[in-house]
Order: C-alpha cells, then structure tokens, then sequence
C-alpha cells in the first residue's frame, strides 16, 4: 500500500452522519446557514481570535482579505516570500498589485525581517509573510517595521493551525491571518479556510465581498463574488475539531520518531521551530546537502518512490522561479530560497502513519534499507 505525503483525517462516519441530519431536515444547504455559525463559534474559541470569518478556502479568503483592506493603488507592492505554496503570491496579483520577493532565514524558511525594510519604497502597502510549515515568523521584528512604515501585515497562516505565539492563539498577529482547512491540512473541512482578523471595521467588507456584496435582502451597495462556506464543510470542520488534538499528538510521535532516526545525521539539515511557540507537526522537512550526505535531494525522493513513498518537494521551484513569474523576477535576488527549493523534500507525516513504516523510510534515507 502506498504512503502518501499525507492523508485526510476523517471523523467517525457515524459522528458526521449525525451532524449533517439537522441539514437534511431543514433543507438548508448553504448561504451561512446554523452548521456555519456552530463552526465558526467553535473556530473563535478554539484558535483564541477576537473575530473570524469563513471561506470556501484558504486561497479566497486571502485574496478577499487583501481586497478587504483596500490596498489597491497605481504600482502597490507587497513585500512577501518567494518560499511558499503559489496561492499567496497568486493572490496579490489577482488584487491588482505586484509582489516583491524577500528573501527567507536560513534557520526556519520564513521571511526575514533583516532584508525587507530595504526593500519598501512609496509603493508599498503592506508586507504578507508566511509561517512555513508551521513555523512562526519574527513577528516582533515584522511588527516593528509595519509600524514604522504604516503598512498593513497580513499572515499566511495555512500552516499554522492550532498554533500558539507567546501563549496567544497565532491569528492575534498582524492585521489578519488567512487559514487554510485543505484537505491536506492537519486540521481540514475537506475544503475551507478562514480569516482571522482584530478590527471589527473587516467585519463588514469581508462578508460582503464572498456574498456577492450584499449588504441585506434588498440592499447590494459593493461588488463581490461567491465563496461562501457551506453547511456540509462545516459539519465536517466542526467533526474534526473536536478530533484536532488528538490528532496533532499521533502525528508528534511520528515526528518524534523521525527526528529520533535522523537527527545527527552528517548532511541532513533541520528546520529550527521557534522557541516560543507552540507547533502542529503538520511537516517534516529536511534540506539535504549532497556534498556532506553524498546524495542528493531527488536521489532520496527517487529512491523512496521505488519503496511506494510518495514524499514532496514542497516548495520547488521557488515561486520567482516558476514559469508564470520566472520572466517577471530574477531569483540570484533571493538565494536562500532558491537554495532550500533546491534541496528541501518532505516526508509522510499523518496520525496513521505507522512507527514501522517511519522505520522503513528513515531506513531508505540512511542507506541502510
């Protein structure tokens, strides 16, 4: 049997069964509906944020963010990373304005803070990091910078869930963190995500913007487009949050495991989790340096895929390198991402995932399968 990067978490069928009856019985589908608000209740208390709102993903509720915040002006750039799923970059130039590459810490792949103040100018309007992985930005230091610059600071969050900073729930930070609750997500509604935000004012255009701005039944006064979640998603969200714990404590003992079997091996390099934050083992990552381990990054991920283990290269290339932006942007502007893309592979880690199998694939990494 195959093992997959990762694989779905799912409910009892019987648990999901009985929370998707009250929809059956009253015929309401969708259109934010009573299983939308229990969700996002739920999801409140649960991530610690002041206010929320639910999308039909993770990508829309970033972009719809974006837009909410009115940042749209002649030549507006975003400051953001190059080392990241194609989905945050996508949606600032789909809001009309233009990303600017920084580049990543070596240490835990997220932006750093060091190089991006060299890189605003009048056109900037806002700076978009991203916890990749799971692993929390210097939100201090980016903080710090947004204020002296008066820019807005939008998270991608979708790593992140359940994560904790300083002992407050990640989505406190910045003027809004996006969540993702993918499929592939070690929390997930099958597909949906979120945005978490602390000025009440995006209460109002973020609503509208994913309900076609409708302002009430018989007043429309803004443009905006569908991407509502709807009452199934959120019985499927509300059934795995009872579970997320729980889950995310099996995928540590496989983490664990693999950190037991790989750790200390000459060129093999880990990611450094911050300190003061709490971590959802929603990966396992590993950049390889073929001159000290003597193979390369693709000689691992072939030779795992002989065993039936489907890892991920997980960001190769480098968004700046990617055929849709490659002629855009020079990617020698930022060499650590192009470096860790290079050389970066993640391993399977899911709540099934037996320890057996963690063997066998540390095994085929070590040479000794």
């Amino acid at each position: 049997m195959a093992i997959n990067v990762t694989r779905s978490s799912l409910p009892a069928f019987e648990e999901y069964i009985e929370e998707i009856r009250p929809i059956f019985e009253s015929h309401m589908l969708t259109n934010m509906g009573p299983v939308y608000k229990k969700f996002q209740r739920m999801l409140i208390e649960y991530l610690d944020v002041p206010f929320l709102s639910l999308f039909v993903n993770g990508h829309m509720a970033l972009e719809l963010a974006i837009q909410a915040m009115n940042l749209k002006k002649d030549h507006g750039e975003v400051i953001t990373t190059p080392f990241t799923f194609v989905s945050t970059t996508h949606a600032i130039v789909r809001n009309g304005l233009n990303p600017v590459f920084c580049d990543i810490k070596p240490e835990d792949y997220t932006i750093d803070p060091a190089k991006i103040e060299p890189l605003i100018n009048d056109n900037t309007v806002a700076i978009l990091p991203v916890h990749v992985y799971g692993n929390v930005c210097d939100i201090e230091a980016i903080e710090q910078i947004a204020k002296k610059h008066n820019l807005k600071v939008i998270y991608d969050g979708a790593h992140a869930f359940a994560e904790k900073y300083k002992g407050k729930g990640i989505g406190n930070y910045g003027d809004a963190t996006m969540f993702s609750f993918h499929a592939t997500k070690v929390f997930n509604s099958i597909e949906g995500g979120a945005i978490a935000f602390r000025d009440e004012k995006l209460r109002k255009p973020l609503h509208e913007l994913k309900n076609f701005g409708i302002h009430s039944a018989e007043i429309v006064d803004s443009i905006g487009g569908n991407a509502k979640l709807d009452e199934f998603r959120a019985a499927m969200g509300i059934c795995n949050l009872r579970r997320v714990d729980e889950c995310m404590m099996k995928r540590k003992e496989v983490y664990d495991r693999y950190n037991e079997r790989l750790r200390g091996v000459p060129g093999i390099r880990f990611c450094e989790n911050n300190a003061d934050a709490t971590y959802n083992y929603a990966y396992y990552p590993l950049v390889f340096e073929p001159k000290v381990f003597g193979r390369t990054r693709d000689d691992i991920y072939t030779e795992l895929l002989a065993h039936d283990v489907h890892t991920r290269k997980y960001f190769y290339p480098a968004i700046n390198e990617l055929a849709v932006y490659r002629n855009v942007y020079n990617s020698t502007n930022t060499p650590i991402a192009h470096d860790i893309s290079l050389n970066i592979l993640t391993l399977p880690i899911y709540e099934e995932l037996s320890l057996a199998d963690v063997d066998m694939i540390c095994d085929v990494i070590t040479g000794k399968a």
